[in-house]
């Protein structure tokens, strides 16, 4: 099964986002990562790394993200996985909002991980 990685510089959103989703679909696992580890707005590398290596333990992982920062802490944490675990997470670039709901259904479904991305292409942002 898919996990969804939300990444946010803002735990409320991500929060909000997660509860938003599983008014809808309850079965799917969604990791919320925002804001640093104070409470303050940002990124917490210990946390995204945690759950990076927790989802990829359990299978695959898309991983989805508001601003440049929060991606570009993932992609560090990504290269600390081995080659097996790195083809088992993907960052897309998507709406964050649009693309966690729409991801959500689709893994509720049953979509794979590649599907999924595929169904995300058309919420592109060029973020990355």
């Amino acid at each position: 099964m898919v996990s969804l990685i939300l990444l946010s510089h803002s735990k409320k959103i991500v929060e909000g986002i997660k509860e938003f989703i599983h008014q809808m679909v309850t079965d799917v696992n969604i990791y919320a990562i925002g804001g640093t580890k104070d409470g303050s707005i940002g990124s917490d590398y210990d946390a995204m790394h945690d759950t990076a290596f927790d989802a990829v333990k359990k299978g695959e992982a898309l991983v989805l993200f508001d601003l440049g920062s929060s991606l570009m802490t993932m992609e560090m944490v990504i290269e600390e996985l081995n080659d097996e675990e790195k083809s088992k997470i993907k960052i897309v670039d998507a709406a964050l909002v649009e693309g966690a709901i729409e991801a959500a259904v689709a893994i509720d479904i049953g979509k794979d991980l590649d599907e999924i991305i595929d169904q995300l292409y058309n919420l592109k942002l060029g973020k990355i």
